[in-house]
């Protein structure tokens, strides 16, 4: 193709099945426990994701994938004993070795809802859903994601379990629920994440994390205090000051009250004002008109300022940091941002930043649309945990096999590789008594169901 480098030949396709074999291969001992080893069920998991077109789940998996079952997938997910942890660290490690970058590179915080019928499933709840925008019964997982340029990932997950699921012990149990696990908010699991993925030398030179996220002083100032620099989305309605107001003590008015103690701003001062009224008063100056990145149409510009402000924290003017405001050409929608990188920052590092979210948004619709990450078969603590480590395995296969075959293919995609996996990798072969044998099973569970809805309604 001119102009295109594109030198793919079938036979780079039929290696593909030993690239995704290699890239498992390096994981199989954590698979192992002293009485279970469940490496060839892994595998085969990640093979039904990959071949499985639309939505996928442990029953849609054996009927594509040879010589598995759907028992075989159950207990190798919801009730083997292998631990994730370990997994998700060499993924940090083999991610930190593919894009690692200690300047470009960026983690990002977000969650994810996953839809869920009943309240068996641990930590579902009638809770906010991002992915819908509402509340629903639900569970929802913290992830963190890394993003080098276009390369993309997810590399650490959480399930967050709600207050009334932590304090009711006898639920959490039924579950498998460690017994060490405790309330945490969804924020305090995103630090958690935030210092294992630091702990564990993933380089990287800021933290994105959405308006749910950035909104809690206390996060900001906890990432601030370990030198890490962050980017945070903003609601509009954040306030700040352009200039430290003066505050302290104020003296009491006559002979009567209380004497004040709590330092407040003083009489006379300016009220902080809203970041989206703050914009409206900008002069033109003060916009940098910035190219951003190349979308598959044309080049994206925006036009970004970036200030010095004084965010309100608990009434008071917190530490001087970043606003950042940025409109992308064609798009009415504004950003608003904060950011505690250093005062010399320049307008296209903050662009670069600013921007970066775009990425791992892209990530979740990978790890959704193609990895599997929101379909699966499992109720218990350990099956959730178990089904997001290999999604995140397979996500970072993806990401392998794209910088691989995008050596002959620059403009090779996430979708493409999907494709080409789905059409490469072997597919089972059922016979007339294996077609039979699927339709009565699921005769058997259709007949169980109606039977256990019969006996719950008397």
């Amino acid at each position: 193709m001119d102009g295109i480098n594109f030198n793919l030949h079938t036979r780079d396709l039929f290696r593909i099945f030993d690239k995704l074999r290699h890239v498992h291969d390096r994981y199989t001992s954590y698979f192992r426990s002293k009485t279970r080893n469940s490496a060839t069920q892994s595998f085969k998991y990640i093979q039904g994701k990959f071949i499985k077109q639309e939505r996928g789940n442990m029953t849609e998996y054996a009927k594509v994938v040879p010589d598995c079952n759907n028992q075989s997938l159950q207990n190798a997910i919801s009730e083997s004993p292998w631990d994730e942890r370990p997994i998700i660290d060499q993924i940090q490690r083999d991610v930190t070795k593919l894009i690692g970058d200690p300047v470009n590179g960026s983690i990002h915080v977000d969650e994810s809802g996953f839809v869920k019928k009943g309240t068996e499933s641990v930590g579902v709840k009638r809770q906010y859903c991002g992915r819908l925008g509402k509340v629903e019964n639900c569970q929802v997982g913290v992830f963190l994601g890394y993003a080098n340029g276009a390369y993309r990932t997810l590399i650490d997950e959480a399930l967050y379990l709600p207050k009334s699921w932590a304090e009711d012990w006898e639920r959490c149990e039924k579950c498998g629920v460690p017994e060490d696990v405790v309330f945490k908010t969804k924020a305090e699991l995103a630090l958690e994440m935030i210092l294992r993925a630091r702990d564990n030398d993933v380089p990287f030179g800021w933290i994105g994390m959405d308006s749910f996220y950035g909104e809690q002083p206390w996060l900001r100032n906890e990432i601030d205090s370990k030198g890490m620099i962050y980017i945070a989305d903003i609601p509009v309605n954040t306030r700040v000051w352009l200039n430290k107001p003066e505050t302290g003590i104020p003296e009491r008015k006559g002979d009567r009250g209380r004497i004040p103690t709590k330092e407040k701003v003083l009489e006379g001062e300016p009220d902080p004002i809203e970041v989206r009224k703050l914009k409206d008063q900008l002069d033109a100056e003060q916009w940098n008109h910035i190219f951003v990145r190349d979308t598959e149409r044309k080049k994206l510009w925006s036009n970004i300022v970036c200030i010095r402000v004084y965010p309100v924290v608990d009434e008071l003017p917190g530490d001087e940091i970043w606003l950042i405001i940025r409109i992308d050409d064609g798009d009415e929608s504004v950003k608003y941002q904060f950011s505690n990188a250093p005062p010399d920052t320049g307008v296209e590092r903050f662009a670069q930043m600013s921007c970066s979210r775009y990425w791992i948004e892209r990530a979740f619709e990978d790890g959704k649309g193609i990895a599997g990450l929101a379909d699966y078969q499992v109720r218990g603590w350990t099956g959730w945990h178990h089904h997001m480590a290999l999604s995140l395995l397979a996500m970072l296969t993806l990401l392998m096999l794209v910088m691989d075959l995008g050596k002959k293919a620059e403009l090779l995609t996430v979708q493409d590789v999907k494709e080409i996996l789905e059409v490469m990798l072997p597919k089972k072969v059922i016979t007339e008594r294996e077609i039979l044998k699927i339709i009565e099973e699921k005769h058997r569970a259709r007949y169980s169901a109606r039977m256990s809805h019969h006996r719950r309604n008397g």
